[in-house]
């Protein structure tokens, strides 16, 4: 079944390569406008390149996520230009390195809670007033199985990413009595650069394309869409609840 996203704005972060690539692209097929964010202005102009392909429209917005300021001025300036957000897909990540806690360097850790939880909040701080003004905002934040794992010598990223769960949930539980809707997404393991660096002897045709993890989030962004605060499983398939350790 097709999902009607024309005349809807949807802002994706991580734009320029991997699922927020394919994410962006699925997006412009439904028919939303797509702002897409990332570092590499080179893949930024080639996504745009393959929207216009299908008769898509984008919005180009190079910059670092450590910029903080950049993202608080992100939200006014889609507030002057359309008023209001309807989607937003905090998908920006890093994986930092596989390491002992104790032999993490200060900077790589402090540089994946900055990207993966710091930025996260403040874009949601800078957006969520444009996605209350939306008639069904909808927002997918990113996360992984390592928020629950905790794997030996995945520390920094999987504290990362449940730290950014934390967030979501808290984000969702604010915003129930609205229209907005929020998920987290665990796409499981995918065919990105991250994951290559994560487990370099991995064949790659081995795991997910990460069309596929896009074309199961955007069902997730639908103005009917009606959960909130919920982890969908890319493994499973399904919307999985939150429960307190037993």
């Amino acid at each position: 079944m097709s999902i009607d996203l024309k005349g809807r704005l949807a802002l994706v972060t991580g734009a320029s390569r991997g699922i927020g690539y394919f994410t962006a692209l699925e997006l412009a097929k439904a028919g939303a406008h797509v702002v897409a964010c990332a570092r590499t202005v080179g893949g930024l102009e080639e996504l745009d390149d393959a929207i216009k392909g299908l008769g898509g429209s984008a919005t180009l917005v190079p910059f670092d996520l450590t910029d903080m300021a950049a993202i608080d001025k992100l939200g006014g300036s889609i507030f002057e230009r359309w008023g209001k957000l309807d989607i937003l897909v905090a998908n920006a990540g890093v994986l930092g390195t596989i390491s002992p806690i104790g032999h993490v360097e200060a900077k790589v850790f402090e540089k994946v809670m900055t990207i993966n939880v710091t930025a996260t909040w403040r874009l949601i701080r800078s957006v969520e007033p444009l996605l209350l003004r939306s008639d069904a905002g909808r927002a997918v934040i990113l996360s992984s199985s390592a928020a629950h794992k905790c794997k030996p010598f995945w520390g920094p990223y999987s504290a990362s990413k449940a730290a950014v769960e934390a967030l979501a949930r808290t984000w969702a539980g604010e915003t129930q009595r609205t229209a907005l809707r929020i998920t987290s997404f665990d796409p499981g393991a995918t065919r990105t650069a991250m994951r290559a660096q994560a487990v370099p002897g991995e064949d790659p045709s081995t795991v997910q394309h990460p069309s596929e993890v896009a074309k199961a989030i955007l069902p997730l962004l639908a103005p009917d869409f009606a959960e909130t605060g919920k982890l969908f499983d890319m493994r499973q398939g399904r919307l999985l609840d939150y429960r307190l350790p037993e």
